[in-house]
């Protein structure tokens, strides 16, 4: 992020948005845009994007992006989605610039694809007499989907996916089921599967999931409100059976419940969501998830690492995972206008959480021998199930080691907690470091550089594989990188 100048602030972005002002230069009307019309406006004070085939005059928004115009610049008169996903797919673009909307783009005319299908082709040679050779081509369809199927007893509906993915578990699995509506999600790699259908009949609000990890099947197993006999699963939805990359889904929000709100420290507080019923979802370690507020009139969505509700002291078993609730340690910012509304909901309001995102991979901890976590103030929030998984579940680690930065003694989080886990467990350390400390502060104080890390980056021998992980601020995350 970069500092804007005064009264460029999102409410005030959001406040011109709402003033009737034209911010297209279109006078209201609506253009279809060929790709070269859109390249010739690639100019700060000329400047059109486009993302996912809708194209936005972003000139007037310039000195409200948060990143800066030079972040902007790097799409001018181009197709910008790769670099809008990469940065901030969370965005809610279509909210936030719907009043810069030009039009469309112009479609290409391009060859449709028969059928959703792959042809795989087998070829046979045989040799005959006169040194001929005779070729027979075979042509087997190969889905690009995975398969599904459903059953019915009397009071059961279960949908089964067979995956054939081996390494199958409760985390790539989300399952919403709300209202008659069904929503299943298989999550591989960068990819996902989705079944999505307007269900047939009513059934209750308990969902069941079923895995057979070694043969990749999933079962969604549903409780019929009555006893009768289903002609069909359901109607099905738009992405219904459809396998796509994550990236092109969009996201997914379900409506949570505040049940508490506690204090962590003067300015941290730890939220604790509801799932609704119906529901099924996992956040695996190292990912996150987008909170959704509506803030006068605009959909506002931002990015948090759901953590866990206290750091567990014993580790000798895998902890029983909450499956019905989420745990947001949220930093309450005195002129943050997301964050302030969060802090003014009440216990019981409701607020919309997204499907979990990210690219981090467990099977990095599970390879390492020494885990280094570097966390600058709520950067610490990833950190908490990272901690709790490799001390836990990674029997190779022979040292894991905080070194958390904050400003003063009393934006330490959960700092006794740490304290105790680390005479709790001799793998573990921490280290505070404080940048603003009081004259009675005793331990270390500076900010990240090569100098203070050099005293606590070091090998629990030679040639031990170590993992580094780092999060905070942006200028202390590239700092650290460097």
């Amino acid at each position: 992020q970069v500092p804007l100048k005064p009264g460029r602030s999102l409410m005030d972005w959001i406040r011109l948005t709402k003033s009737g002002k034209d911010l297209t230069g279109l006078k209201g009307r609506l253009i279809e845009v060929t790709e070269d019309e859109l390249s010739k406006h690639n100019k700060k004070e000329d400047c059109w994007i486009c993302i996912r085939g809708f194209v936005y005059n972003v000139t007037p928004y310039m000195e409200y992006h948060p990143g800066g115009e030079d972040e902007l610049m790097k799409a001018a008169g181009t197709d910008g989605t790769d670099l809008f996903d990469q940065v901030h797919r969370w965005v809610n673009y279509e909210s936030m610039l719907k009043e810069c909307l030009v039009g469309r783009m112009a479609v290409k005319p391009i060859a449709a694809p028969k059928g959703e299908l792959l042809l795989y082709i087998l070829i046979f040679l045989q040799q005959i007499p006169d040194d001929e050779t005779v070729v027979y081509i075979y042509f087997f369809p190969y889905f690009l989907f995975y398969s599904y199927d459903w059953f019915q007893t009397d009071s059961l509906i279960k949908i089964v996916i067979y995956t054939k993915q081996k390494d199958m578990n409760a985390e790539l699995v989300i399952v919403d089921c709300q209202d008659k509506q069904l929503r299943g999600e298989i999550i591989m790699d960068d990819q996902s599967y989705l079944v999505e259908v307007d269900l047939d009949h009513a059934v209750s609000e308990d969902v069941a999931v079923n895995i057979a990890e070694k043969v990749g099947k999933v079962e969604i197993i549903l409780n019929k409100k009555d006893n009768i006999h289903w002609k069909m699963l359901g109607q099905p939805q738009e992405g219904h059976n459809t396998f796509i990359k994550r990236t092109d889904r969009g996201l997914f929000f379900r409506k949570c419940k505040l049940v508490s709100k506690t204090e962590v420290t003067h300015d941290t507080k730890l939220f604790c969501l509801m799932l609704p019923k119906g529901t099924h979802v996992c956040v695996p370690t190292g990912q996150h998830v987008y909170l959704k507020q509506i803030i006068a009139g605009t959909e506002v969505v931002k990015p948090y690492t759901p953590v866990l509700p206290f750091l567990p002291l014993d580790f000798q078993e895998p902890p029983h995972h909450d499956s019905m609730h989420i745990y947001l340690m949220i930093k309450i910012y005195s002129h943050g206008l997301f964050t302030q509304a969060l802090d003014h909901l009440q216990i019981g309001d409701y607020i919309s959480v997204s499907n979990p995102e990210g690219n981090f991979k467990k099977s990095q901890v599970q390879t390492s021998e020494d885990l280094l976590l570097l966390a600058g103030g709520t950067g610490f929030t990833p950190m908490v199930k990272l901690l709790n998984f490799a001390l836990t579940e990674v029997s190779c680690l022979r040292t894991v080691k905080l070194i958390f930065f904050n400003k003063t003694e009393d934006d330490i989080l959960w700092r006794s907690q740490l304290e105790q886990l680390a005479l709790k467990d001799e793998r573990f350390e921490v280290q505070f470091i404080l940048s603003q400390p009081s004259k009675d502060w005793m331990g270390k104080q500076g900010k990240i550089s090569s100098c203070l890390l050099s005293e606590f980056v070091k090998r629990s021998r030679r040639d031990s594989k170590v993992l580094i992980c780092i999060c905070g601020p942006a200028p202390f995350t590239e700092q650290g990188v460097q």
